[in-house]
Formats: C-alpha cells, sequence, structure tokens
C-alpha cells in the first residue's frame, strides 16, 4: 500500500511538473507572438509618422529640441508677420523661388512653401552634402551676409537658404531644402509623414 501511494504521488508530482512547464513554453511562445503586432524600432525609423505638439510654439521661434523623422532632424519654425513680408523681398536672389523642384509636394509651391503661412517645416538638412545648417531666425544683418533676412546657413560648405528653406544664388547648394509629407491632425498637433488629403 505504501508502494502504491509512493506511485501516486510521483505520478501527480509529474503530471503537475509537465503542465508548469507546458504553460510557461506556450507563455513563452506567446509574448514574442503578440510583440510581433507591434512595429519595430527599425520600422519606426523607417518612417512611421510622428506627432508634434505645436500649441506652445512661439511667433519668431524654432521648435525645440529637435524633433527627428526616418532619422533626419525636422525643422519647424513659427514665422513671425515681419518674417512672412520679408519672404519676397527680393526673389531674384534666389535659386528656385516658386519650388518648381519636382520633389516638392504641392503645397510647397507656394510664396510660403508650406500649408499653413506661419508654420515652416523642413527637412534640417542641407541638399548639398545633408550637412545640417544653423538657423538664424531673426531678421537681422550676419557675418556671413550683410543682407541677411532670416533663415538657415550651412557653416560646412557656406549655403544659404531664406526662411522658407529657398536656396540663395551662388551656394554650393542647387536645390531648396526639403519639405516633408506632413499634415495638421489638429490647429495644435503636427504629424510628419502623413501627407493627408484632409489636412489643414
Amino acid at each position: 500500500m505504501t508502494d502504491d501511494s509512493a506511485k501516486t504521488g510521483r505520478r501527480r508530482f509529474l503530471v503537475g511538473s509537465t503542465s508548469v512547464v507546458g504553460a510557461a513554453g506556450v507563455a513563452g511562445a506567446a509574448v514574442p507572438f503578440v510583440g510581433s503586432w507591434n512595429p519595430s524600432a527599425k520600422a519606426r525609423a523607417a518612417g512611421a509618422p510622428i506627432r508634434i505638439d505645436v500649441s506652445r510654439l512661439q511667433s519668431g521661434e524654432m521648435l525645440g529640441p529637435i524633433p527627428a523623422w526616418r532619422g533626419r532632424p525636422i525643422f519647424v519654425i513659427n514665422r513671425s508677420d515681419e518674417a512672412l513680408s520679408a519672404l519676397n523681398e527680393d526673389p531674384d536672389r534666389l535659386t528656385d523661388p516658386d519650388s518648381e523642384d519636382p520633389e516638392q509636394p504641392d503645397y510647397a509651391r507656394n510664396e510660403y512653401r508650406s500649408r499653413r503661412p506661419d508654420l515652416m517645416v523642413l527637412v534640417g538638412l542641407c541638399p548639398h552634402l545633408f550637412c545640417s545648417p544653423t538657423p538664424y531666425i531673426t531678421l537681422r544683418p550676419e557675418p556671413f551676409d550683410t543682407e541677411w533676412r532670416g533663415g538657415f546657413f550651412c557653416p560646412c560648405h557656406g549655403s544659404r537658404f531664406d526662411l522658407a528653406g529657398r536656396v540663395y544664388s551662388g551656394s554650393p547648394a542647387s536645390r531648396n531644402m526639403q519639405v516633408p509629407p506632413h499634415s495638421f491632425e489638429s490647429d495644435d498637433v503636427l504629424i510628419i509623414g502623413i501627407d493627408g488629403e484632409s489636412a489643414a
């Protein structure tokens, strides 16, 4: 009788242990399966849209810290009325004042190169050799340009862009800075990476 009790006890122990190990194995297999439903960091870096709150961006300011999309810096600037007025003071200084480069989205082909006149959205890279130009938002003369009216200056090779990202003639860069696909979820939320038809 003692022998039968020992066998029964062993049998229960083995059944219980096997059940626990089996349950752990099922859970272990399920975790990566469920995790695969979420986009990986690589997929997000490849172009998942990002949402940016622009509600606190004041006139004449650039958003900081600078957000990144597809591994590239995104410049978001709230242009003042003075800056907007200065955009087309001297279009003859610009290589492509009307943004006719086919790379640009349709909404970049206006005098502001943006969906909203006040808000400028640019990929923060110089199209010459993809350095990151320095923003000089204030409309005042600078050592590199005594007639400076705000914009971006690439210290690496000297390319200059206005506050719409349009390249000045004579710069090493031959094209305007890129306007990324973007839209507005609301007045305060900018989405980079979605080029929606219903956008403002």
